[in-house]
C-alpha cells in the first residue's frame, strides 16, 4: 500500500514533523494565499505544480529551504488521478486541497475543528454537501496521515467504513456538514488520531492513547488477542485496553480521582481492572499469572499490585497506594470543600465564596489532606520537551500518580496547579522539561505568593539541561523507570539555589536591541564571545531544527560556530568595549586581553561545561585560610584565593569568567581545556556597555545595543538535589 500511494519514508516524516513544532503558521492562512493572495498565479484549477509545493512548504513549514529530498518525497507522494480532471492542467501537479487536508490533520488543534476545515476543503460550491467521493477523498488523507504515525490501517479502515455507512443513513450519496461532523464526533479511533484532547472529568470517559504492544494482549471488551505488535487503544488512567473497533462500546473508566461522598474520604479502597499484568507475577502468592493466553489478572490502579484473580480475597480492600505512597494523592485525600465538616466546613464555605467571587476552575473548590507522613507531588510536564518524550512522560505519569498532580504545561498552564497544592503541607514539584521549563514555572512561583515554597525537582527531557545537572538529576531523560526516580527523589535533599534580578538600562541610540528574553538569572550570563557563538546556533537551530536533534550534533555545530567565530573575532578586545564593576568596586581589566564574560550562578553552560573548573585543594595551611576569607568576603579578586573557591549556588554570590577567545571556548565545550580565567567572586555586579555586543541568559541570546546592565540578588527558591550517584568497585558491583 506505501509503495502504490509513493508515502514519503519515516526519517522523513520525523524530520517533517520536526519543522512544523517550530512552525506557528496555521493551513488555512497558507490556503488564503493560494487562493485569492500572492501566492494565486501557482494554482491550475484545483492543483499546484513542484513549483507551487515548494512555496507552501516554506510559507507553511517557516523555513527558507526546505530539502529538496523531502520536498520532492512530499510531493510523488501527493500525485492522484483526480486532479487530471481538471481542465488545463499538466501532469506533474498535486491537488491542493489534498495538501491542505493532509497537513491541518496533522497540526494541533480540535478533533471537531479538523472535521469541519476538511470537510469545507471539499465543499467546494459551498453548499454544505459533500458526495461520497469527495468524502473518501477526506479519508485517503486520514488513512494516509494514520500509517505514517504507524497505525494500524487495516484495523481503521474498516472503522471508517463503518462511520461513512451510519453518515449516509439514507443511502442518497451525499453527506451534510453536520453529519460529517457528528458521526467523526462519535469515532473514538479517529478523534484519538485526529489528536483528541481529553479533560480530566471523573464522569467515566477513558483518555485513551494509541499504543503498539510488543507482547501478547487481550482486549478487555471482546477478550480477544490484540495481537503481538499490533496497535490499540489503551487508557491512561486506568489501562483499560482494547481494539480500535472496541473502543465505541467499552466500559466506563473505574478511576475516580477524588472523594465523592463522605465515606469515601479517608480510607483508600483498591480499584481492580482486568488484565495489565506486565510482571507475570502475581504479588500475593508469587506464582505466575498467565498473561500470554488469555484475558487474566487483575492490576490496582493505585497501588499497582498484580496479581490472580483467585487472590483477590486474601488481598483485602485497603488500599496503601504502594511503593510510591510518599508521592500519591489518593482520591480519599482530595474531596470537595462542602463535604468538610464542623469548624473544617464553615472555612471551607468562605473559602468557596472568595473563590466564586474571583471565578476561579472548579478544581479549586477540592480540598486535599494528604496521608500523614507523606509528601504529595506536584507534576508539571511540557510535552514539547525532548521531542515525543515529554508527552510519553505526561501518560506515564497520569498512571502512576493521581491524574489530578499531573497538569500539561502547554494546555493547562502552572497557575491551576500550583493553587490546588497551595495549602498542602510537605508538597514538592517536579519539573520535567529544560531549562527554560524550570525557569518558567519558578517566576510563576515567585508570582503565586504561596504561604510555603515548596522544593522543586527537575526531570529533564531534552539537550542541555545545566541545572538538572548540577541538581544531580542527569543531562537528559532516556526512557528510565519513572518509578526510580521517583524514589530517588525520596532521598532528595533540599538546597536554596540563589536567584539574580537583571536590570538593562539602554542608552539613547538610534539602534534596535533585540528583546531581553528574561530578567532573572537561575544559571547564567555572559557577554561577548560565548554569547555570540550562542547566537548564531539559536538563528541556524530555529531555521533547521532537523540538524540539532542529539547531543552530539550540538556539540559539532558548536565547535563548528566556534571556529568560524575564531576567524572574525566579532568580539576582540572586549574590554574596550565595557567597563566592570563589582559591588561598586572596578574591576581591573587592564592587563588582560578577553573577547567574553561569563557570570555564573550555576557551575555548567551549554549541557554541561564549567567554565570555572575543578577546585583543587593546595598543600598546607592556605586552604583553610582562603576558604575562611572566602566565607565571609562579600568580592573576592585574589588569584590565590580564588583558586580555592568552590561555586556554591546557595552562598549569595556570583562567579565571575574571563574568556580569552572563541577557540577556547569551543575547547571548554568539546572538554578539550578545562575553564576560562577566574576573575572574582561577587554579590553584585554591573556593566556599561559602548557598542552593541551579544548577551545571553540561560542560554537565550539576544543583541544588546549599548547600555547598563545590573545584577543583583533576588531570592532563593528550594530545589531538590539528587541522591549521590553510587559508586563501583573493581569487579563493577555497586559499593
Amino acid at each position: 500500500m506505501a509503495k502504490e500511494r509513493g508515502l514519503i519514508s519515516p526519517s522523513d516524516f520525523a524530520q517533517l514533523q520536526k519543522y512544523m513544532e517550530y512552525s506557528t503558521k496555521k493551513v488555512s492562512d497558507v490556503l488564503k494565499l493560494f487562493e485569492d493572495g500572492e501566492m494565486a498565479k501557482y494554482v491550475q484549477g484545483d492543483a499546484i505544480g513542484y513549483e507551487g509545493f515548494q512555496q507552501f512548504l516554506k510559507i507553511y513549514l517557516e523555513v527558507d529551504n526546505v530539502p529538496r529530498h523531502l520536498s520532492l518525497a512530499l510531493f510523488q507522494s501527493f500525485k492522484t488521478d483526480h486532479c487530471l480532471n481538471e481542465a488545463n492542467v499538466t501532469k506533474d501537479v498535486v491537488c491542493l486541497n489534498d495538501v491542505s487536508c493532509y497537513f491541518s490533520l496533522l497540526e494541533g488543534g480540535r478533533p471537531e475543528d479538523k472535521l469541519e476545515f476538511t470537510f469545507k476543503l471539499y465543499d467546494t460550491d459551498r453548499n454544505g454537501i459533500l458526495d461520497s467521493s469527495e468524502v473518501d477523498k477526506i479519508v485517503l488523507q486520514m488513512m494516509r496521515v494514520a500509517e505514517y504515525l504507524d497505525w494500524d490501517v487495516s484495523e481503521l479502515r474498516p472503522i471508517l467504513q463503518e462511520m461513512m455507512k451510519e453518515i449516509d443513513y439514507d443511502g442518497s450519496g451525499s453527506v451534510s456538514q453536520a453529519e460529517w461532523v457528528r458521526a467523526g464526533a462519535t469515532t473514538v479511533p479517529l478523534l484519538v488520531l485526529l489528536g483528541l484532547e481529553m479533560t480530566l472529568k471523573d464522569d467515566g470517559q477513558h483518555m485513551w492513547r494509541p499504543k503498539r504492544f510488543p507482547r501478547p494482549v487481550y482486549c478487555n471488551l471482546c477478550e480477544s488477542s490484540i495481537g503481538l505488535g499490533k496497535q490499540g487503544l489503551s487508557c491512561n488512567l486506568c489501562k483499560y485496553t482494547v481494539h480500535d473497533q472496541c473502543a465505541m462500546k467499552a466500559l466506563p473508566c473505574e478511576v475516580s480521582t477524588y472523594a465523592k461522598s463522605r465515606k469515601d474520604i479517608g480510607v483508600q479502597s483498591h480499584v481492580w481492572v482486568r488484565g495489565g499484568c506486565e510482571s507475570g507475577r502475581c504479588d500475593r502468592c508469587q506464582k505466575k499469572i498467565r498473561i500470554y493466553h488469555s484475558l487474566t489478572g487483575l492490576h490496582c490502579v493505585w497501588c499497582h499490585l498484580e496479581i490472580h484473580d483467585d487472590c483477590l480475597q486474601a488481598v483485602g480492600h485497603e488500599c496503601d497506594c504502594g511503593l510510591l505512597r510518599d508521592h500519591i494523592l489518593p482520591p480519599s485525600s482530595i474531596y470537595p470543600s462542602v463535604l468538610a465538616s464542623g469548624p473544617d466546613r464553615k472555612n471551607s464555605k468562605t473559602s468557596q465564596k472568595t473563590m466564586d467571587d474571583l471565578n476561579l476552575s472548579a478544581s479549586e473548590a477540592l480540598r486535599i489532606d494528604p496521608v500523614p507522613n507523606t509528601h504529595p507531588l506536584l507534576v508539571f510536564v511540557n510535552p514539547k520537551s525532548g521531542g515525543k518524550q515529554g508527552q510519553r512522560v505526561l501518560w506515564k505519569f497520569q498512571y502512576i500518580l493521581n491524574p489530578r498532580q499531573v497538569f500539561n504545561l502547554l494546555k493547562d498552564g502552572p497557575e491551576i496547579g500550583l493553587r490546588l497544592f497551595k495549602d498542602v503541607p510537605d508538597g514538592r514539584i517536579l519539573v520535567c522539561g529544560g531549562d527554560g521549563t524550570v525557569g518558567w514555572i519558578l517566576e510563576t512561583i515567585d508570582k503565586a505568593n504561596l504561604p510555603v515554597l515548596p522544593p522543586v525537582a527537575v526531570l529533564p527531557l531534552g539537550t542541555g539541561n545545566d541545572l538538572a545537572r548540577c541538581l544531580r538529576w542527569g543531562g537528559g531523560y532516556e526512557g528510565q523507570n519513572l518509578a526510580k526516580i521517583l524514589k530517588d527523589l525520596e532521598m532528595s535533599k533540599v538546597v536554596h539555589m540563589d536567584r539574580w534580578s537583571v536590570e538593562v538600562i539602554p542608552q539613547q541610540t538610534e539602534e534596535k536591541s533585540d528583546p531581553v528574553p528574561f530578567q532573572i538569572i537561575n544559571n547564567y550570563f555572559s557577554i561577548g564571545v560565548d554569547a555570540s557563538i550562542a547566537h548564531r546556533f539559536h538563528i541556524m537551530r530555529e531555521k533547521y531544527p532537523e540538524k540539532f536533534n542529539s547531543r552530539m550534533k550540538n556539540k559539532l555545530w558548536y565547535f563548528e560556530f566556534a571556529t568560524s567565530e575564531s576567524i572574525f573575532s566579532t568580539c576582540k578586545k572586549l574590554e574596550e568595549s565595557l567597563t566592570v564593576e563589582i559591588c561598586g568596586k572596578p574591576l581591573d581589566l587592564s592587563n588582560l586581553s578577553l573577547e567574553g564574560i561569563a557570570v555564573l550562578n550555576i557551575p555548567s553552560m551549554h549541557g554541561g561545561s564549567n567554565l570555572w573548573g575543578d577546585t583543587k585543594k593546595p598543600h598546607g595551611d592556605i586552604y583553610g585560610i582562603n576558604q575562611a576569607l572566602g566565607a565571609t568576603a562579600k568580592v573576592i579578586t585574589d588569584p590565590d584565593i580564588l583558586k580555592t573557591c568552590v561555586p556554591d549556588l546557595s552562598d549569595k554570590r556570583l562567579e565571575v569568567v574571563g574568556l580569552e577567545g572563541a577557540i577556547e571556548m569551543g575547547q571548554i565545550y568539546t572538554k578539550l581545556k578545562n575553564a576560562g580565567r577566574r576573575l572574582a567572586k561577587c554579590s553584585e555586579i554591573t556593566f556599561h556597555t559602548t557598542k552593541t555586543l551579544p548577551m545571553q541568559i540561560d542560554g537565550e541570546p539576544w543583541m544588546q545595543t549599548p547600555c547598563t546592565i545590573k545584577i543583583t540578588h533576588k531570592n532563593q527558591m528550594p530545589m531538590l538535589m539528587g541522591p549521590p550517584p553510587r559508586s563501583t568497585n573493581f569487579f563493577g558491583f555497586l559499593s
